[in-house]
């Protein structure tokens, strides 16, 4: 995981100094498809699992922090083995595209779900 994460941030880092003369016209989010879960599972990995991160990039991004509200990693905090999802990945998305993309009908985007901005962008 170290190389790949390695790889990752050396891809954004690549992007960011490519799009440096754009910078205000962009906003990247990556994600991954899946989380994964709070202890090691019996070959010293991690099994597939709610645990995640959303990295999110750009002139229009109130960067420099985490923004989540982490509940614990004792017993009590999670889910089943699992730590408990607090962020809703749309709240994010919806916030971006409201804000910087002016999008306007995000019930299309999220038919049935209204996003709760956190306040990622500026």
């Amino acid at each position: 995981m170290a190389g790949l994460l390695d790889e990752l941030t050396r891809s954004l880092e690549a992007f960011y100094l490519d799009m440096l003369g754009h910078a205000d016209r962009y906003v990247l989010l990556t994600i991954s498809e899946f989380g994964r879960r709070a202890y090691e599972n019996a070959s010293a990995g991690l099994d597939h699992g709610h645990g995640n991160a959303m990295f999110v990039m750009g002139h229009r991004v109130n960067g420099g922090q985490v923004y989540a509200d982490w509940p614990g990693l004792s017993e009590d905090d999670l889910d089943n083995g699992d730590l408990d999802i607090t962020t809703d990945y749309r709240d994010i998305v919806g916030e971006v595209l409201q804000e910087v993309l002016a999008v306007t009908n995000l019930a299309a985007v999220f038919p049935g779900y209204t996003p709760v901005f956190r306040g990622v962008t500026s």
